[in-house]
């Protein structure tokens, strides 16, 4: 069994003592609980987490499913998660990468943030259009081979971008675009 210095203070272990039965699955309950916690700090500290998605986490690294909720809760009460301020990191991730609004949707779905939040923080998404063209111009730099410009095209709905503005981007440019028509 693994202790943390906090529970070992808290039950008073020391070398050679000696549990009784009842104090000893006391123990346990507390390491594991302690466990749980020690747990959603480290990911909470790597990386921008939902409240759903620490739980999933913490049950998926072995953590008991009661012991992740309350450790969940723990972390909220610390106000050390916030699903709001998630969001907003998130989609401004997405921003910088000059992702498309499909894609900030799938991230924010992927790291289970609640849906309730989704319209309030990408009620301002910016017109991507300045980094598709960006993007366009990197790809295919003067080439307008059809097969260059369709790999581009494709790349940009991966990253979420809408192929109207895709293509209203692309006779901004002067490239053909009627070769590309929606199917």
């Amino acid at each position: 069994m693994r202790l943390y210095r906090q529970t070992i203070e808290d039950f008073s272990i020391y070398s050679g003592a000696e549990l009784p039965e009842q104090r000893m699955q006391e123990l346990h309950i507390a390491a594991g609980a302690m466990s749980a916690k020690m747990r959603a700090v480290r990911i909470v500290s790597a990386s921008s987490v939902s409240k759903r998605d620490l739980e999933q986490r913490l049950i998926h690294k072995g953590e008991d499913p009661g012991q992740a909720k309350a450790a969940v809760q723990w972390m909220s009460d610390l106000s050390l998660l916030d699903d709001e301020k998630t969001a907003e990191q998130i989609v401004n991730r997405c921003i910088h990468k000059g992702y498309g609004l499909a894609r900030a949707k799938q991230v924010l779905y992927e790291k289970r943030i609640p849906k309730e939040l989704w319209d309030e923080v990408l009620t301002d998404y910016p017109d991507q259009t300045e980094k598709i063209a960006d993007f366009l111009e990197s790809r295919l730099r003067g080439n307008n081979d059809p097969k260059q410009v369709k790999r581009a095209i494709d790349a940009l709905l991966r990253r979420g971008h809408s192929y109207g503005v895709i293509r209203s981007t692309l006779q901004k440019m002067a490239l053909d675009a009627q070769e590309f028509m929606e199917e």
